[in-house]
């Protein structure tokens, strides 16, 4: 415990306690010393004014995700200049407290994320295969295990933005690559850990069939992952997307194509509430 208001002072939002964020615990600070008179209430109404938003005219930043969430916040770099992404991401660095991803990074985005972190002495991140930038700033202690599999190799870019997504939403992240239904004797030698996982991402092109054939002996829930690697018919993920969502397997679900972030946070969510929920021998039935 850090001590009242402090970052590993528990919360309870619903049925489930969580560790309070550093956004948090700056607030309470700030509440508790106009409380004792030391904060000025004006002073005070200048630091929670952008508490909701920043509106900078071309992007409304959102701080109040890292307060009602408890999660960092993802930057799609899409559609975005380098300047705005640097705006963007200066206003989350300065008002908030946690880490900041950036995702479908150009060149330019990411040298202006780098630009950010260090005026600020930030940690960063980097995914290049992904097109990934993140300033790692006070990311949660990982509760739960997100296992994080790929069909092939050419899926580990998706794979990568998966994991860095899971990693930042606070779950520990293991990673394992090309154990497609080509061999499924890889997919037998790796039991032990489909037994240990408390969320799985699987991330497969061509015909998507490994979500399945993992969801029918994982004991977690999957979280399918479709790419848009393959020739032939797989019209650039579409053949694997309606393979996962037509999964005969119970406790396979599935996010859009190539959609790394969505698998990560997803899976991460389902890992922490698992892992807090079960005794630590609850997974030990699994699998013989």
């Amino acid at each position: 415990m850090d001590g009242p208001g402090g970052r590993d002072e528990a919360i309870r939002v619903g049925p489930h306690p969580r560790a309070r964020s550093r956004f948090e615990a700056r607030l309470t600070e700030t509440l508790d010393a106009v409380a004792k008179g030391t904060v000025d209430p004006a002073d005070a109404l200048a630091l929670l004014r952008d508490l909701p938003f920043s509106d900078l005219g071309f992007a409304k930043v959102d701080h109040h995700r890292e307060l009602r969430q408890g999660a960092c916040e993802i930057v799609l770099g899409d559609g975005k200049t380098a300047a705005h992404v640097r705006a963007i991401v200066e206003r989350l660095a300065d008002a908030n407290a946690g880490p900041i991803l950036v995702t479908r990074a150009t060149d330019e985005q990411a040298e202006a994320v780098r630009a950010v972190a260090a005026a600020r002495d930030l940690p960063i991140e980097e995914r290049p295969s992904a097109r990934c930038v993140a300033i790692v700033r006070n990311p949660p202690e990982p509760v739960g295990t997100v296992l994080v599999l790929t069909a092939g190799t050419a899926d580990l870019p998706v794979a990568e933005e998966a994991a860095l997504a899971a990693r930042l939403m606070g779950a520990a992240v293991e990673r394992e690559a090309d154990v497609g239904v080509a061999g499924l004797h890889r997919v037998a030698a790796i039991r032990d850990r489909l037994a240990s996982a408390d969320a799985i991402v699987v991330i497969a092109g061509m015909e998507g069939a490994l979500a399945s054939v993992v969801g029918g002996m994982a004991t977690c829930p999957v979280v399918a992952c479709p790419t848009s690697v393959g020739y032939g018919a797989t019209f650039g993920g579409l053949a694997a997307l309606l393979a996962m969502l037509s999964s005969c397997t119970p406790g396979v679900v599935c996010v859009g194509i190539d959609d790394g972030v969505g698998a990560g946070y997803s899976a991460a969510l389902i890992a922490r509430r698992s892992a807090v929920a079960r005794p630590d021998e609850a997974s030990a039935w699994a699998l013989p």
